[in-house]
C-alpha cells in the first residue's frame, strides 16, 4: 500500500467529538469539475467495485489527497498512513425503500481506531434522493444483523444530505443505511479506506487550554447504551489516540468521566486518570 504523511488539522476537541459520534463531515471540499468528472467516469463504469479510477492521478490528487480529507485522516490515523487500494461505489438510480440498518462486514468495536471509513458524493444528494443514515454513537453499540434489520426510523439518526463534493469520514463499525429515496435520480456513493501504520499519540492541533478532567464525552441525544457508558467508551477511545490507554482507568459510579460538563455542581471530578 502507498503510504501518506501531511499536517493534521483536527484540534483536540474535534477529534474528541469523532470518538464521541463516530462520523465527521466536511461539506463541499472536493472541487465541481472534479465531481462532474468522477460522476461521469461512474456513468461509464456502473460497478460496484471500480477501483480502476485509484489509478486517475486526477482522482488520486484531488479526492484521495485533497488537503481537507487527508488532514483530518492524519489527526486520527497518525503520521504515513496507508492510502486505500479498494474502491466501492453504491450507486442507486430511481426512487427505492431504505436500507435495513447494517454493520460492514469485519467490524469489530473496540476503542482502537486502525482505519477510517470514508465516503463522498460526486453529486449533490439531497434528503429525497436517499442519503446515507448514520446513527450518532453507533461505532460502540454491538447489535447481531438479524436484530439490526428489525429496526426503521431510529431517533436521533443523522441523515448526511450534503452538497457535490462532501466527504464524510466514520468508524467502519458506525451502523448506517441508505435512506428511503423519493424522486428519479442518480445517486453515487463512493467508499473506501484508510489505514493506521504507526503507534497512536496526540500528535493532531493540540489545544493549550484543553482539560481532560473536564472535557465533555458525553454524547448529547439518544444513545441506546446504559447511563453513562456513552462516556465511557468516547474516553476510552480518546486515551488510546492518545497514546495513553495504559493510564486509562475507570471507577464507576459517578467518578470521571462525569465532568463538570455534565454536572455543573461539580466542584472536582473523582478518578480521573493521568492528564496533559
Amino acid at each position: 500500500m502507498k503510504k501518506y504523511n501531511c499536517e493534521p488539522t483536527l484540534t483536540d476537541t474535534q477529534v474528541l467529538e469523532f470518538c464521541k459520534n463516530g462520523f465527521l463531515m466536511l461539506e463541499e471540499v472536493i472541487p465541481e469539475d472534479i465531481n462532474r468528472r468522477t460522476f461521469d467516469f461512474m456513468a461509464a463504469n456502473p460497478l460496484i467495485m471500480p477501483s480502476e479510477i485509484l489509478r486517475e492521478d486526477w482522482f488520486v490528487q484531488n479526492v484521495i489527497l485533497n488537503p481537507k480529507v487527508t488532514g483530518a485522516v492524519r489527526s486520527l490515523l497518525g503520521q504515513n498512513f496507508s492510502l486505500p487500494n479498494l474502491m466501492a461505489n453504491h450507486r442507486v438510480t430511481g426512487a427505492l425503500p431504505a436500507q435495513v440498518w447494517h454493520r460492514d462486514g469485519g467490524s469489530i468495536h473496540e476503542p482502537n481506531l486502525r482505519y477510517l471509513q470514508v465516503f463522498y458524493y460526486p453529486q449533490e444528494c439531497t434528503v429525497d434522493m436517499g442519503p446515507t443514515e448514520l446513527l450518532p454513537g453507533s461505532h460502540f453499540l454491538f447489535s447481531l444483523p438479524p436484530y439490526m434489520g428489525h429496526y426503521d426510523k431510529v431517533r436521533g439518526s443523522f441523515l448526511a444530505a450534503a452538497p457535490s463534493g462532501s466527504v464524510f469520514i466514520t468508524v467502519y463499525s458506525i451502523w448506517h443505511r441508505r435512506s428511503k429515496g423519493r424522486v428519479n435520480g442518480t445517486r453515487n456513493l463512493l467508499k473506501y479506506v484508510y489505514w493506521r501504520t504507526t503507534p497512536p499519540q496526540r500528535d493532531w492541533v493540540v489545544e493549550p487550554d484543553f482539560d481532560f478532567a473536564t472535557a465533555d464525552y458525553g454524547l448529547q441525544g439518544t444513545t441506546f447504551r446504559p447511563q453513562f457508558w456513552d462516556m465511557y467508551h468516547a474516553s476510552e477511545m480518546f486515551y488510546w489516540l492518545c497514546g495513553r490507554s495504559s493510564e486509562f482507568q475507570l471507577e464507576g459510579g459517578q467518578a470521571w468521566p462525569l465532568t463538570i460538563a455534565n454536572h455543573p455542581f461539580l466542584d472536582q471530578p473523582y478518578g480521573v486518570p493521568t492528564t496533559n
